[in-house]
């Protein structure tokens, strides 16, 4: 597999099977020699027709850390301007519901990041132009000399400044309030449970009642944890959606220079060609310092207004190749864009969908249980 060509017209992933099977706590020196704690994530990757054909060799494996998948993700962005590239799972916690940790190194906020590393592999290793990337293959497949082959390509040179200075990575800022009421409902059936129970005491003939009825708020309080780890799954299918606009605008912002520069071409062309027009004729249609001299001292001499002729000449030929090649990148990143964004489109349609669908299910299910616990608290209130 290592050495397996990859051919044009299929998706990696139809030729590959690829997962981050495990995440690891390790230790080491930084760049600076300074004692750090980091993780690795373990990929694996198989070839398919060994799968296809009933065989199971034992996967390749190699470990990555984080920024490593940050480098591969810049690359493609810097790389494919026009395309909508997959969103990394964020780095840092940047909101945790109550059960959650906002420690990094926490177990659950590193198997959701495991989780959404592998998502990022896959949809990138499924897409029709960034499959085929060499540079992935690379990153999938050689676990030494990785970084080293991506900065020869130039890449980073590639990032205008402009560009770098216009981006700014989209962040959820503000808590999941949804989470929050949620979870302040099933403290107040915990609340229900606990004061059941204390009045069970001291009743003789409604105790039992009570005290049944405590029971069943208590059971449903206690399940929270569960419901909030599944609606922590739907928010980070939510999330990465939200990602994606980072990703939409880079595009976007890319067209915009592209567009910026055309412009400035364009103008200076204009500008040229009116020195030339001027200087062939004498006569200065603008005010300048330059026109104002000349009246002053008079004309420059034939041989020097000759030879800036012909400068200027070289200049407007230059600037008429740069507004064409303008005008190409602008027009093909146009229309590269407008395809990998209806690809796009069609598949946030259909995963939206389907996530909305199975949160609409798990809170049909969640009311279910609801009103079975207070159809049964009933019964047990009907019996005292």
């Amino acid at each position: 597999m290592r050495t397996a060509m990859v051919e044009e017209g299929s998706t990696l992933l139809r030729r590959m099977e690829i997962c981050v099977a495990e995440a690891e706590k390790r230790s080491g020196k930084n760049a600076v020699s300074m004692q750090e704690t980091f993780t690795v994530y373990l990929i694996e990757t198989r070839p398919m027709d060994a799968v296809a054909e009933g065989r199971n060799p034992a996967p390749d494996s190699l470990w990555r850390r984080y920024s490593e998948f940050e480098l591969l993700r810049n690359y493609l962005i810097v790389t494919y301007p026009y395309i909508v590239v997959p969103p990394l799972p964020e780095k840092r916690a940047e909101f945790v519901w109550h059960k959650l940790s906002a420690d990094n190194m926490d177990p659950d906020f590193v198997e959701r990041r495991r989780v959404g590393l592998e998502n990022f592999l896959l949809r990138v290793a499924s897409h029709p132009v960034l499959s085929n990337d060499k540079i992935l293959y690379h990153f999938l497949t050689e676990e030494h000399g990785w970084k080293e082959v991506v900065y020869e390509t130039g890449f980073q040179a590639k990032a205008d400044s402009r560009l770098r200075a216009l981006s700014a990575t989209f962040r959820v800022r503000n808590p999941d309030k949804v989470a929050d009421r949620l979870y302040g409902v099933y403290k107040v059936h915990g609340n229900y449970g606990r004061v059941f129970s204390e009045w069970s005491a001291i009743e003789k003939e409604m105790g039992d009642g009570l005290q049944s009825a405590g029971h069943h708020m208590d059971a449903y309080a206690a399940s929270i944890d569960d419901i909030l780890e599944e609606e922590e799954h739907y928010a980070d299918q939510l999330k990465e959606y939200l990602s994606y606009a980072e990703a939409l605008r880079a595009v976007c912002r890319k067209h915009e220079l592209a567009q910026f520069e055309l412009e400035m071409a364009s103008q200076d062309l204009i500008s040229k060609k009116q020195q030339r027009e001027e200087l062939a004729t004498g006569i200065v249609r603008t005010f300048s310092f330059k026109g104002m001299t000349n009246k002053l001292f008079g004309q420059e001499a034939p041989e020097q207004r000759e030879a800036k002729l012909k400068l200027l000449e070289e200049l407007i030929t230059e600037g008429e190749e740069t507004v064409k090649e303008k005008t190409v990148e602008c027009e093909e990143h146009v229309e590269r864009a407008w395809v990998d964004m209806q690809r796009f489109k069609e598949q946030k349609d259909k995963d939206l969908r389907e996530a909305l669908i199975n949160y609409a299910v798990m809170q049909i299910s969640m009311c279910k249980k609801g009103i079975q616990v207070w159809s049964n608290a009933k019964e047990c209130f009907l019996k005292m």
